[in-house]
């Protein structure tokens, strides 16, 4: 699934081809997204896109007093295209540009969306976001706050965007390792020390993912067609039964919240767990 490195890498892939650009036509080949694909989005057509922006893992696209909100789903990606490319099968909308290239909208799975809305129209979905893990929002203060009676694991509770948003399953385990904490560990237990590294980490890891052009393992693909290259930097995630690169100790996997879940015995060491069932 596309996570907000991925997300915000399409943003800056594709801003220099839009931003300034009129839509000249608005093509739907395929409306049975996660939601209906309307006809709205013809609405869309002569304006000028003035900016692209994220929140979280949405994408805004704004024009001439309307602007569409995409969300890449399981498998969606955008793609900058020349317009004599062939159409891929699921290339399921495609917004022509005055500068002659096409913005594609691609996903195999179909449970991505794009809605129109009017400037000023902000979806319920968006507003109720929690901070942005990589602004300055998210720090010690607010963290320390969020925990305070929280007794479901750590690696759950990071992933849950009513506390802070975007910090998807590759990228929370690579911020647990990084701060050796491991991932059962009831939230609330985390001592200030541990708050602090965690925070650090996830800034971190997130950053570094955006800045090696997000994580492809199956079906993101930049904005020009490559493949991110974290996958090459992760730590942990999907690497069990190999071994840990600080202490040699075969990285385990379990489930949690119905995620997969990779740590080391050793370095997130576990002693100290009281898990409450």
């Amino acid at each position: 699934m596309p996570e907000l490195p991925e997300v915000e890498i399409t943003k800056q892939g594709i801003m220099p081809h839009v931003i300034g650009q009129s839509i000249d036509r608005v093509d739907i080949h395929h409306r049975s997204l996660r939601y209906p694909v309307s006809d709205a989005l013809t609405l869309m057509e002569g304006g000028v896109i003035t900016d692209v922006t994220r929140r979280a893992k949405y994408l805004m696209i704004h024009s001439d007093g309307f602007y569409l909100v995409i969300h890449l789903g399981m498998s969606g990606s955008l793609r900058i295209s020349q317009p004599d490319e062939p159409r891929k099968k699921h290339d399921h909308i495609i917004f022509g540009l005055s500068n002659g290239l096409e913005l594609r909208y691609h996903d195999p799975r179909r449970f991505g969306f794009v809605q129109i809305y009017h400037g000023d129209e902000v979806p319920a979905y968006i507003t109720k976001l929690a901070p942005e893990p990589l602004s300055s929002d998210f720090n010690d203060a607010y963290f320390k706050k969020i925990i305070q009676n929280k007794k479901q694991p750590i690696k759950a509770f990071i992933m849950d965007q009513k506390f802070v948003v975007g910090v998807g399953n590759i990228y929370a385990n690579e911020a647990l390792f990084m701060s050796r904490i491991h991932p059962e560990k009831p939230a609330q237990d985390l001592k200030p020390k541990e708050q602090k590294l965690l925070v650090e980490a996830i800034k971190t890891v997130l950053s570094r993912a955006i800045g090696e052009g997000g994580t492809t393992l199956k079906d993101f693909v930049q904005p020009d067609g490559t493949h991110g290259y974290f996958a090459h930097s992760l730590s942990v995630y999907g690497r069990d039964k190999t071994p840990c690169i600080h202490c040699g100790v075969e990285i385990q996997k379990i489930v949690i919240a119905q995620r997969s879940t990779y740590f080391c015995p050793v370095c997130q060491s576990s002693k100290s767990i009281k898990i409450t069932k």
